[in-house]
């Protein structure tokens, strides 16, 4: 932990823009080095320009290899492109779009040249593909953004028409062939004016829509007091609107855009970053919760939530979750009775006692929101989130709302619960505490080298030799997620009591433990102990 952490950012801790800038123009990758070479995540290609890892190079390639891929999907509709608030976002919007006009795209643009978050562009998809609109096209988008990450990095991902993330097989022919065009010299790129073919008004049909799916009116007739901290991000004028359309007694607490983010405090690690589910990143509003009835926060693009009430400050992501799941389902009647409750098999186990006592089925996938895209589309799975404070649901109708994650309807929703119920989130997580005991979770990261974490990725649950975990004997391992029997790229074991995940990081030489014990913080330790001695004994270290 730093020092530092929750103090207000010092002009040491600022990134210069316009290096950063220059950078992402003057910096060449060099694909053979692992490090500059495009490389799509689970939220597509990020990375720094002052690290030659996110430059212009990157984004001509990137661009290029959309282009072609979307050729042999067939898909030919208009391609709707969003940015957010960080440095970079703009100047690799300017280079996608001079790519995409080159090549005959129709580009659509937001309307006021303004900042898009992620769920706004889902929707702009799924609004243009629905059957009613009668086109014989389909849409599909890129957003420009690394999410919560730093000021100094940048981010590109590629939504195709189903509206959400991009998946693996699209995301690795896309990789492997910008890392082709990168080598090649660039011949194939081609390039033009970076002009739109059109414009479309992201915010106001967003906006409009969200009655569809938020209680707009019980929010507005409660009166509460409400505090939305877009933290700088590509939000800051959703809520303004949000709140001018639907009367609420809503403050926007920082309407601040700075590509420095000079106004932050400093995240555990003394970074400046915008995870809205971060206590130390939240200090500023979680200071102020008293002067809100309800307050909550977005990241740069909007994507994820933070929620923070008077009586409890910042929820943990996994508390909000099972509480936003036990609500939802009890207060959306026209969902199908059958629709699925979706989570990531690392997210908390409150959540599979919340479900057992609604009655819903549990569908446990890998981590990624990728997995939860179907399900939303056809209403089998209702609710899909993941324990880093990322969600997404239907609307009242139990149609698809967004197919990527949307913090903004996450936040609304808290407001809800608190205009409908009389109570705040936390309160509900209180009760049910009392009903299904104390869950303690944590993730630690844990040393490993390139190979071991190839060797973690592909570990298969019948490799571990345990048969007990902390005291309680082993009741599952599994490699392959139980919902959907994707792999989980790692391990999770579990007892009747807690549970342990093991997966490789993608960036760093570590693998992350994620833990939870229904039996206290001690027991916890010793879940976290031992789920290091079985995966360090499982790949011979």
């Amino acid at each position: 932990m730093n020092e530092r952490a929750g103090l207000q950012a010092l002009p040491e801790d600022l990134v210069d823009v316009d290096a950063l800038v220059g950078a992402y123009y003057d910096l060449k990758p060099d694909v053979t080095n692992p490090e500059q070479k495009v490389i799509f995540g689970t939220s597509g290609h990020r990375g720094s320009s002052l690290d030659t890892a996110f430059n212009e190079n990157h984004i001509l390639a990137i661009t290029q290899a959309i282009v072609e891929y979307r050729a042999t999907q067939g898909v030919t509709g208009p391609l709707f492109i969003g940015r957010d608030t960080h440095g970079l976002s703009k100047p690799a919007e300017v280079t996608a779009l001079e790519v995409l006009n080159a090549n005959g795209v129709t580009v659509w643009t937001d309307s006021r040249d303004s900042w898009t978050p992620t769920p706004a562009v889902s929707h702009a998809i799924l609004r243009y593909n629905h059957p009613e609109t009668g086109h014989t096209d389909q849409a599909d988008g890129i957003v420009i953004t690394p999410s919560h990450n730093p000021p100094r990095d940048g981010g590109f991902k590629y939504n195709p028409p189903h509206g959400g993330p991009a998946d693996s097989d699209a995301t690795s022919w896309i990789a492997e062939r910008a890392n082709e065009i990168i080598a090649a010299g660039l011949v194939e790129v081609q390039r033009g004016e970076p002009i739109p073919s059109d414009i479309y008004d992201f915010r106001e049909n967003y906006v409009s829509d969200l009655s569809r799916v938020i209680d707009m009116t019980k929010i507005a007739e409660s009166g509460i007091h409400i505090g939305a901290d877009p933290l700088g991000g590509a939000s800051v004028e959703y809520w303004e609107l949000i709140r001018d359309r639907y009367g609420l007694n809503l403050d926007v607490v920082n309407t601040t855009v700075d590509p420095q983010w000079a106004f932050m405090t400093l995240d555990w690690d003394g970074k400046i970053r915008m995870d809205c589910s971060s206590p130390y990143a939240m200090a500023s509003l979680v200071a102020r919760r008293h002067d809100y009835d309800i307050s909550t926060g977005n990241d740069a693009d909007a994507d994820r939530h933070g929620v923070v009430t008077p009586d409890a400050g910042i929820m943990n992501p996994n508390h909000y979750l099972a509480v936003a799941i036990q609500y939802l389902y009890e207060n959306r009647s026209d969902w199908r009775p059958d629709a699925a409750i979706g989570k990531t098999l690392v997210s908390s186990s409150m959540i599979d006692r919340v479900a057992e006592s609604l009655g819903r089925r549990l569908w446990e996938v890998p981590v990624g929101f990728k997995w939860f895209v179907p399900g939303l589309i056809d209403g089998s799975v209702a609710f899909g989130g993941e324990e880093s404070a990322g969600a997404s649901f239907l609307r009242f109708d139990g149609s698809v709302w967004t197919t990527d994650k949307d913090g903004i309807i996450l936040a609304l929703l808290a407001s809800e619960i608190l205009a409908v119920t009389g109570k705040t989130p936390s309160q509900h997580y209180a009760a049910l505490v009392e009903q299904f005991g104390d869950p303690v979770y944590e993730r630690i990261d844990a040393a490993a080298t390139k190979a071991q974490k190839a060797q973690l990725a592909k570990l298969d649950g019948d490799d571990i030799p345990a048969d007990t975990l902390a005291g309680e004997p082993i009741t599952a391992k599994l490699s392959r997620a139980p919902g959907n029997d994707a792999a989980v790229g790692g391990v999770k074991v579990t007892t009747e009591h807690a549970w342990f995940a093991a997966r490789p990081s993608g960036t760093e030489d570590v693998y992350k433990i994620y833990a939870e014990s229904f039996l206290g913080a001690e027991h916890l330790a010793e879940v976290q102990a031992e789920a290091k001695l079985i995966v360090d004994a499982a790949l011979g270290a």
